[in-house]
C-alpha cells in the first residue's frame, strides 16, 4: 500500500462517521510517541487515584498528629476510668452530678478526662480518616483549652500574693473537714508526711477538728493523725494509726519527741518557691505541645483542601470532554486533543 493511501479497514465508517485516530496511535505514526508518564492524558487518567494520596510531607503531618492524639487519648481515658472508679468506690457517683460545682475532686477528674478524650479522639479519627470536619473540631477544642489555660495562668500570676497569704487559711479549712472526704484526708496526710509537718501554723491547729478536739467525747480526743508522727510506722510494715493518740494533751517538750510541731504552711510555701520554675516548665511544655498539635491540624486541613480541589479540577478538565466537543458529531475528543 502506497504512502498517503488510507486502508479500507481504517476508512470504514460506523454509523456513517469516520472513526478518528489519536496522534499517539502506532497505526498513524511511524515515530514513537511520548513516554507514558509524560503523556498528559495518561497522567490525567490516574488523577482520581493520585488525588486520594497525600504527599510525603502531609503523610508525616498525619502520622505525627495521629500518634500524639492517640497517646493523649489513652492518658485521658485512663484519667476518666480512675475518676469513675473513685466516684463508684465512695458512693458519690450519682449524688455529685446534681451540684452546681464539682464538690468531689474525682468529679473534676472525670469531667476533664471526658473533655480531653473527646478532643483527642476527634484528632485521631480526623487524621486517620483525613476528615476535615473532625480536624476542625479538634482545632477548636485545642484552641479552647489554650484560652482556658491562658486565663488560669494569668489569674495565678495576678493573685499569687493572695494565694500565698491564704494558704494557711485553706489548710485550716481542710483540717476542719478532714474526716468528711477521703480524698481530702489522703491529700493532707501526703502533705504532712512529705513535708514532715503537722497542722497549718502549728500542730495545735488540729484543735479545730471536731473529732481531734480535746473536748470531744470520742476516742480520738486530744489526738493527732498518724501522718503527724515522727515515725508513723514504728518499725512495722504498716502505719500505726494510734501513734498520735493523746499528743495534743502533752506539753511541747514531750510532744516534739512523738509528733512534728511545725505547721505545713511555711514548708509548703518554701516547696512552692523552690519548684515554681519546674512547675512553670511543665505548664509551658503542655502549652507548646498543644500549640504544635494545633498547627499540625491546620496544615493537614490545608493539605486536604488543596488535594481535594486539585482532584475536582483535574477530573473536570481532563476526565470528560466539554459540551462543545459533545455537540459536534465529527469532532471527537481525540481530535480536540490532537488540535
Amino acid at each position: 500500500m502506497e504512502e498517503g493511501e488510507r486502508s479500507p479497514l481504517l476508512s470504514q465508517e460506523a454509523g456513517g462517521q469516520e472513526i478518528p485516530l489519536t496522534r499517539s496511535s502506532p497505526l498513524t505514526s511511524s515515530r514513537p510517541g511520548p513516554a507514558p508518564w509524560e503523556d498528559p492524558a495518561w497522567r490525567a487518567g490516574l488523577g482520581g487515584f493520585l488525588a486520594c494520596l497525600l504527599p510525603s510531607e502531609s503523610s508525616c503531618l498525619k502520622c505525627l498528629l495521629f500518634l500524639s492524639n492517640f497517646l493523649f487519648s489513652l492518658l485521658s481515658l485512663l484519667a476518666l476510668a480512675i475518676g469513675l472508679w473513685g466516684l463508684a468506690v465512695k458512693g458519690s457517683l450519682g449524688s455529685s452530678w446534681g451540684s452546681p460545682l464539682p464538690a468531689d475532686p474525682m468529679l473534676g477528674l472525670v469531667l476533664s478526662g471526658l473533655a480531653v478524650s473527646a478532643v483527642s479522639l476527634a484528632g485521631c479519627l480526623g487524621a486517620l480518616c483525613e476528615n476535615a470536619f473532625l480536624l476542625r473540631c479538634f482545632s477548636g477544642g485545642v484552641l479552647a483549652f489554650l484560652v482556658l489555660e491562658a486565663v488560669v495562668g494569668a489569674l495565678v500570676v495576678a493573685l499569687w500574693g493572695r494565694l500565698q497569704d491564704g494558704l494557711e487559711h485553706v489548710l485550716r479549712l481542710a483540717i476542719t473537714h478532714y474526716q468528711d472526704d477521703p480524698d481530702l484526708c489522703f491529700l493532707i496526710d501526703q502533705v504532712q508526711l512529705g513535708l514532715q509537718c503537722c497542722g497549718a501554723a502549728s500542730y495545735q491547729d488540729w484543735q479545730r477538728n471536731l473529732y481531734f478536739n480535746c473536748s470531744s467525747p470520742g476516742v480520738q480526743a486530744c489526738s493527732l493523725p498518724a501522718s503527724c508522727c515522727i515515725d508513723p510506722w514504728e518499725g512495722g510494715a504498716s502505719v500505726n494509726d494510734q501513734c498520735g493518740f493523746g499528743a495534743l494533751g502533752l506539753d511541747e517538750d514531750a510532744a516534739q519527741r512523738v509528733v512534728h510541731l511545725e505547721g505545713c504552711g511555711p514548708p509548703l510555701l518554701r516547696w512552692l518557691h523552690s519548684n515554681i520554675r519546674t512547675l512553670g516548665c511543665y505548664a509551658i511544655g503542655v502549652v507548646l505541645v498543644q500549640g504544635v498539635e494545633l498547627l499540625l491540624a491546620i496544615q493537614l486541613v490545608r493539605a486536604l483542601t488543596v488535594h481535594k480541589g486539585a482532584a475536582e479540577s483535574g477530573g473536570l478538565s481532563i476526565g470528560t470532554p466539554d459540551p462543545v466537543s459533545r455537540a459536534l458529531p465529527n469532532w471527537s475528543w481525540a481530535d480536540q486533543q490532537r488540535g
